[in-house]
């Protein structure tokens, strides 16, 4: 390094010109700019790059969480309660057939083997019923004693199910197996007189918890006790964690999910997650290590870092070689040009580049020479304007603006025209057209509107823009009917190649405008712009996907409900629009007792065929 600054400075001391005129050359003007530039619009970059990946994956971790956990939240929900309908189920089969408890008990530990003990308990916990599972107990080493211990011990807890909630709780650390406790009452009415209880190997919810990544997921109980966690041995410990702060704001939250960032004990930092099941006051809780998520971010701005250093240094190396080689011959020009000052015209230069400073010491010269004969040559470097056309072109500008205008914007194309257009002669094209946009634009115009202009197949056209009226909300879905039924006539007698069907889809929209002349000085057209005019489009152009032929917006909507029979099409979310608007397809008049009555009427009269999709 030390080294490298010992070369800027000796390069910096050299060139100095003996005039003491120029204290600072163009070559290290060029260095200086070049890497300052570079260095701030680099770090820059660098900066914006490392704080938006940090951005994107704090994102990306939370939307992961958040998916993990209704997931798994799904996943342990469903299980849970195959449990208690299985459970709930036998129960009653049993307590219906008093006498045949190992017979129907044994039904189902034969058919999910997962289940230990299943028993129905009164309300001072003598059993009803009380089945184990023989062959649980001698694969895994129990004793039937050991096991009725237990429920002693948890009777506290059980007595919870009696005021009619379910109980969770994590039985494991009484065994060497994961084992859950699950009781709940017999009758859903909150006075019940029974409850059913029943221990349940937990390896399916263990299983679900094994996810792959940073992202660590556990279940928790009501008390914050530990229920399924992937490392098994956390649940056989019992472990609880009303501690962790991700916990705490679970059980205080009021809502079923949410997430924030925390700090444990040992001052390291999660971006958790937490999803309430809404049974028995569990919870899904995801955490991922911040320093785990923004380590490849960390490691991306160092590399960036070393990149910037080493193209700092090679620009700095180029430019310098490109400022002197640009540089010299212009020292050579300042030299030239103090000789003439002097008067000395007779200047010896050689162009040695082919390039603008070539051609510049060529005409250098030449000046030179010939600067005694042409003195007044030098009027000619100064600025020539034409002031009357400067004057004509000022007071001849045209004034380019509008006035905004509340009116109804109006869309319509034909479906699948290029490929109609292909299978037809040009002059068929044109012809086809002018056929179809005779009968349309008439609608429009009959009904008050203007054509704004026709773009290939489509027409634009508004309502209450250039002429005022109250009513341009139903006029512009009017016409789109009287469209509707030109086009049905129109399709009579077609059908083949030279003569297609045709199919339209039209949206409207009202709202407020930039109506007036807009253009150049030399070409000026009256127009609507806005995005009340991009939104018209942008619905006209789901006709496609919703397989209907008129759709219209919330604005409008509320403009023609009076008069006019609409289906929703519910709020779909469109390009340029953070919020989904509200769509509605137009189904008929209400003064027309023949309209359709649902979409697929409407479908059957217009033509349109709605391919259904098959499942993945």
């Amino acid at each position: 390094m030390k080294t490298i600054l010992l070369k800027l400075r000796s390069l910096f001391s050299k060139d100095t010109l003996s005039s003491g005129e120029l204290q600072f050359p163009i070559r290290y003007k060029l260095l200086l700019i070049t890497s300052i530039v570079l260095l701030i619009s680099m770090s820059g970059i660098i900066f914006l790059a490392s704080y938006f990946f940090r951005k994107d994956s704090e994102v990306r971790v939370k939307e992961n969480n958040i998916k993990i956990n209704e997931i798994l939240s799904l996943k342990v929900k469903s299980d849970l309660h195959s449990m208690k309908q299985d459970v709930h189920i036998t129960a009653s089969a049993i307590l219906r057939s008093p006498g045949s408890v190992n017979a129907i008990a044994k039904e189902l530990f034969e058919e999910d083997q997962n289940f230990l003990l299943i028993g129905a308990y009164d309300v001072s916990l003598n059993p009803k019923f009380e089945a184990l599972n023989d062959e649980f107990l001698q694969k895994y080493d129990y004793q039937k004693t050991e096991v009725r211990g237990l429920l002693r011990t948890i009777q506290p807890k059980l007595k919870k199910a009696f005021s009619g909630t379910t109980v969770i709780w994590n039985a494991s650390p009484h065994f060497r197996h994961p084992i859950l406790c699950l009781s709940f009452p017999l009758s859903e009415s909150k006075d019940t007189h029974t409850i059913l209880v029943t221990l349940v190997k937990l390896d399916s919810l263990l299983d679900a918890f094994q996810t792959s990544g940073p992202v660590e997921t556990f279940l928790v109980s009501e008390d914050g006790s530990v229920l399924a966690h992937p490392d098994a041995k956390v649940v056989l410990s019992g472990i609880n964690l009303n501690d962790l702060p991700i916990v705490e704001r679970m059980k205080k939250s009021t809502v079923d999910n949410g997430q924030f960032r925390y700090e444990s004990k040992d001052g390291v930092s999660y971006l958790g997650s937490f999803k309430k099941l809404g049974l028995g006051g569990v919870g899904v809780i995801s955490e991922v290590r911040e320093a785990k998520i923004f380590e490849e971010v960390n490691n991306i701005q160092k590399r960036n870092v070393y990149i910037l250093i080493v193209s700092l240094a090679l620009s700095f190396i180029v430019v310098y070689i490109f400022a002197k080689s640009l540089s010299t011959p212009i020292l050579k020009l300042v030299d030239a040009s103090e000789e003439i000052r002097r008067g000395n015209y007779h200047i010896e230069l050689h162009a040695t580049t082919h390039d603008e400073i070539g051609t510049l010491t060529k005409s250098f010269v030449s000046m030179g020479r010939g600067l005694e004969e042409r003195e007044k040559l030098k009027d000619s470097f100064g600025r020539f304007v034409n002031q009357d056309i400067a004057e004509l072109a000022a007071k001849g500008k045209l004034s380019i603006g509008g006035q905004r205008k509340h009116c109804t914007i109006f869309f319509s194309d034909i479906r699948s025209f290029t490929a109609i257009s292909e299978k037809l002669q040009p002059e068929e094209v044109v012809e086809f057209l002018n056929q179809y946009m005779t009968e349309m634009v008439k609608c429009v115009q009959d009904t008050g509107g203007t054509v704004d202009k026709f773009i290939g197949d489509a027409i634009m056209a508004t309502w209450g823009a250039l002429r005022d009226s109250k009513q341009h909300a139903k006029s512009s879905v009017e016409a789109a009917l009287r469209m509707r039924d030109k086009l049905i006539e129109f399709n009579e007698g077609r059908g083949t190649v030279k003569k297609p069907i045709i199919q339209i889809g039209c949206g409207i929209n009202t709202g407020y405008v930039i109506a007036g002349q807009i253009g150049s000085s030399d070409k000026m057209e009256y127009t609507v712009i806005g995005d009340s005019v991009n939104l018209a489009s942008r619905v006209e152009s789901l006709n496609k996907e919703t397989h209907t032929d008129i759709l219209i917006t919330e604005s409008t909507y509320q403009e023609i409900k009076s008069d006019y029979h609409v289906i929703s099409m519910g709020e779909i979310e469109l390009k340029g629009k953070s919020k989904a608007q509200k769509v509605y397809a137009v189904l008929g008049r209400k003064s027309d007792p023949n309209y359709p009555k649902s979409l697929s009427e409407l479908q059957k009269l217009v033509g349109i065929t709605v391919t259904k999709k098959g499942k993945k």
